[in-house]
């Protein structure tokens, strides 16, 4: 009889895993702990790719990965997750409550699993619950703090995994055409838009684009809508009127409910006659994105691409700028990574050196915010590769509307 069978008094329940942990030798790092839900934690679905919404244990043990689950989704992770060995929470309580004690809980029994595998050492997100980690401490588990990363190599996607990212894109590109179509459709009355007798708003351009996304697969969050001035804030949302004659931006992240892989891709829109300053202003956006595009490649400090962008911002004369009362210009990042988080590892950005890594997925998103002429933010998708990127999003540049 084999070590599960032993815990249990019956045989293990196993799957075939999808990947293999970590990049680097077993022995270099101690097994992964983890305590927390799929919808909280991009690494634990990353673990064991099935989705549970309530806190659970995983952890790993030699190549196996391992978790306990309550009766409600035993059957569930067993059929569909890629766990090695899943083990009913019931008889692990009971287990740890005869080792620790009636009051035994979820530390106790990691702490007896732990000692059933042989394990006295594991490693653990940053945001691994903190009285947990006093309870698993005091239990005699050495627990180590891994920074960002817990699993290096989610930053490196497969191709199937570029493949979910492509078709999170793809959902981003029917929302803009949903968009797209309700602007054409629009009518300039005075300073608002009409829309089928009613005046457009952000909250209902916002509404028929994610409606879209969802009849198809998609499950789109936080979509900014944000017009004039607001847009000027790249994290606004957007509420009230849309302008004519103002920029909108548009920034879609669908999660794709089949794989839990997201999308993201911005564009900006302008319904009437823009100005010539609005003209300069998204032709430049577009060049930096150009610029930071081609300096990609495997190896190069992101640093440097979000170089690109600021030097294409310099040498047209556009200022950044930072006040009391909040900046202008560009001032965010130029790219992050995208996964099973939005904003999964890989960053550029002027604060942090890093390295651009062979198969990693980063966004590309230079923008300008200016009140008083408006905001405009070009964003796509593109895998980095030896020798430049590999695009993962598609969708026009077709900003002027009529």
């Amino acid at each position: 009889m084999d070590h599960e069978s032993q815990i249990l008094n019956g045989p293990p329940v196993t799957s075939t895993p999808t990947l293999t942990f970590p990049l680097m030798p077993s022995s270099a790092l101690p097994p992964p702990l983890l305590y927390t839900d799929t919808h909280t934690s991009a690494d634990m679905l990353y673990f064991g790719r099935v989705e549970v919404h309530d806190p659970f244990i995983a952890f790993g043990a030699g190549r196996k990965k391992i978790t306990v689950q309550r009766t409600l989704e035993f059957g569930r992770v067993k059929r569909t997750g890629a766990f090695d060995v899943v083990l009913p929470h019931e008889a692990c309580l009971a287990r740890a409550q005869q080792r620790h004690g009636a009051r035994a809980g979820v530390a106790e029994i990691i702490a007896t699993l732990a000692r059933e595998y042989g394990l006295r050492r594991f490693r653990v997100a940053d945001d691994f619950p903190a009285a947990l980690y006093g309870k698993l401490t005091k239990l005699g588990l050495r627990l180590d703090f891994v920074g960002d990363q817990l699993f290096p190599e989610r930053e490196i996607k497969t191709d199937t995994e570029a493949a979910c990212i492509r078709e999170g894109n793809r959902l981003c590109s029917v929302g803009y055409t949903v968009a797209e179509k309700i602007l054409r459709a629009a009518r300039i009355k005075g300073r608002t838009l009409v829309h089928r007798g009613k005046v457009l708003t952000s909250e209902s351009l916002r509404f028929a684009l994610e409606t879209a996304i969802r009849e198809q697969g998609g499950d789109p969050r936080d979509t900014i809508v944000a017009g004039g001035d607001q847009a000027c804030d790249p994290h606004e949302r957007g509420s009230g009127p849309l302008r004519p004659h103002e920029l909108i931006i548009i920034d879609i992240f669908p999660r794709v409910l089949k794989t839990g892989y997201f999308g993201d891709m911005t564009r900006t829109y302008l319904k009437g006659r823009p100005r010539e300053v609005q003209r300069r202003l998204v032709a430049t956006v577009r060049e930096a994105q150009k610029r930071a595009t081609r300096a990609m490649r495997a190896g190069v400090d992101g640093r440097l691409v979000h170089r690109a962008v600021t030097d294409c911002f310099a040498d047209a004369g556009y200022e950044t700028r930072h006040t009391k009362t909040g900046s202008v210009g560009f001032f965010h990042g130029t790219g992050h990574g995208l996964g099973l988080a939005v904003h999964d590892p890989g960053r550029m950005s002027p604060a942090v050196a890093y390295p651009l890594k062979k198969g990693s997925v980063m966004t590309v998103e230079p923008g300008l915010y200016y009140p008083g002429l408006g905001g405009c933010r070009w964003e796509d998708v593109v895998q980095v590769t030896a020798t430049g990127t590999k695009p993962l999003s598609k969708h026009p540049y077709n900003w002027e509307i009529k």
